[in-house]
């Protein structure tokens, strides 16, 4: 975003997203159409009911791919089936191969999900890694509890569940949207994604001028650089950290939109070493910078003085009963709650459920739409090859469900998705088109197109 004396240097090939409000709005609009200013003709088309959204709160969850969790959803794109037989089997370095099977499980162990492990479980295509990486990943396991780490049964990361263990999920798939082509923008894992729900961008900066920052899809600091400044942030209430380049919500400040980061006190859902299947826990709270945090660390949140928007979950709930959610709320777990294995299913499932009700019940549900996702794979098997876009992606697919009075009930959209959509609807519906990175923006998605190709 370019404005006084700051340019974020965003590479060419950002990111990528389709026309999200088109699956959604289908209770509000009738074929009208309305133009807004943006993309590279300076203006373009969006579904006229779009503004009948006030409120888009963006629930956040952690480490489950799409089949994992709706591999055998009617009508979705699940696992391959014949006769009720997955037909897709994955070798196992211990000996022949494993077929995806119905995990009754409410604690799963899952595989590594950093950046080499997306590349070698998708395999060029082939999508067979996902046992082989959970195996070599044991070696970092110092967790009893944790299925992953105890090698007793079949990998589980090869284990599905069905409306049986999540049937709050599938109620939502079968009464609102549910999304079976949505990827993460990334591959990689928790932070970069976090970084690209607030931003479209991962990158590392040698000082605080965005005009520093590359693009880095492993994070923009290490494990030590990482835990030394949530503990310089507990201990003195600064980092040593500035993330240079712009996020949405310098946007929204600028255009008067108001915006929270609602942060579940607790501990951090992953861990610091993006391939471990195991750490020790991390602190979190709205004032802590963490994975699931990075907006404190942003140098425009800063300066803008909007430290005070990151609040606590409580701070959502009082304001959802209230009818005083902000136009744009993003929602994010502890550990416990976060459904990161080896995290209870139900209980990330009953949380999520009571952050959806708090919007139901509230005064500003007529005007409100929930996105829900979870950012990266966990290691768990999906038989979907990720399209190339760009360098950085797509990253393997995880489910997305849109919860609204507005959304088509029952419908399951099949566009190729990642989370950028958030923010292009974010733009669409509140900034009038304005987009984080004009000068390579599209009419249709507001960033650049990325071409397709195959991993």
């Amino acid at each position: 975003m370019t404005r006084a004396g700051q340019v974020s240097w965003r590479p060419v090939y950002i990111v990528a997203a389709a026309v999200l409000a088109a699956a959604m709005l289908g209770a509000c609009t009738s074929g009208s159409q309305e133009q807004v200013t943006g993309g590279q003709s300076g203006a373009y088309l969006v579904p006229g009911g779009i503004h009948k959204i006030k409120h888009v709160i963006i629930v956040m969850q952690e480490n489950r791919s799409f089949d994992s969790y709706f591999g055998t959803y009617p009508g979705a794109d699940g696992i391959p089936m014949r006769n009720g037989v997955p037909t897709v089997c994955v070798p196992d370095p211990a000996g022949g191969c494993t077929r995806p099977y119905h995990d009754t499980a409410d604690v799963n162990g899952g595989g590594p999900h950093g950046r080499s492990n997306a590349v070698a479980d998708v395999n060029r295509g082939k999508m067979n890694g996902f046992i082989r990486q959970r195996d070599a990943a044991r070696l970092t396991c110092s967790n009893p509890d944790d299925p992953a780490c105890s090698g007793v049964g079949p990998p589980d990361v090869m284990g599905y569940h069905t409306g049986a263990e999540i049937p709050n999920y599938w109620a939502y798939a079968q009464n609102f949207v549910l999304q079976d082509h949505m990827f993460e923008p990334v591959k990689s894992w928790s932070l970069p994604e976090h970084l690209y729900m607030v931003s479209a961008w991962s990158a590392k900066c040698r000082n605080r001028s965005p005009m520093s920052c590359v693009n880095n899809i492993i994070g923009p600091y290490g494990v030590v650089q990482f835990d030394q400044a949530v503990h310089q942030e507990l201990a003195t209430g600064r980092t040593s950290i500035d993330l240079a380049w712009t996020d949405i919500t310098w946007l929204l400040f600028a255009k008067h939109v108001s915006w929270a980061y609602y942060v579940q006190t607790g501990l951090q859902p992953d861990c610091p070493s993006d391939s471990a299947e195991t750490c020790a826990p991390v602190k979190q709270s709205p004032r802590t910078p963490a994975i699931w945090n990075p907006l404190p660390l942003f140098g425009d949140v800063q300066r803008d003085h909007q430290l005070g928007n990151i609040k606590s979950l409580d701070s959502y709930l009082r304001a959802a009963r209230a009818g005083t959610l902000p136009s744009v709320s993003w929602v994010v777990p502890s550990g416990t709650d976060s459904e990161h294995p080896p995290s209870s299913v139900h209980q990330g499932q009953a949380y999520v459920t009571a952050v959806i009700n708090a919007a139901m019940k509230s005064p500003d549900w007529k005007s409100t739409a929930i996105f829900l996702s979870w950012d990266d794979w966990g290691g768990f098997y999906d038989h979907v090859a990720p399209p190339r876009v760009d360098l950085n992606g797509y990253g393997l697919r995880v489910p997305g469900i849109v919860i609204s009075p507005y959304a088509k009930s029952g419908f399951i959209d099949h566009q190729t998705l990642s989370s950028d959509a958030y923010l292009k609807f974010i733009e669409d519906d509140f900034l009038g088109g304005a987009r984080l990175d004009p000068p390579t923006a599209d009419p249709m998605s507001g960033r650049t197109s990325r071409s397709s190709a195959t991993w």
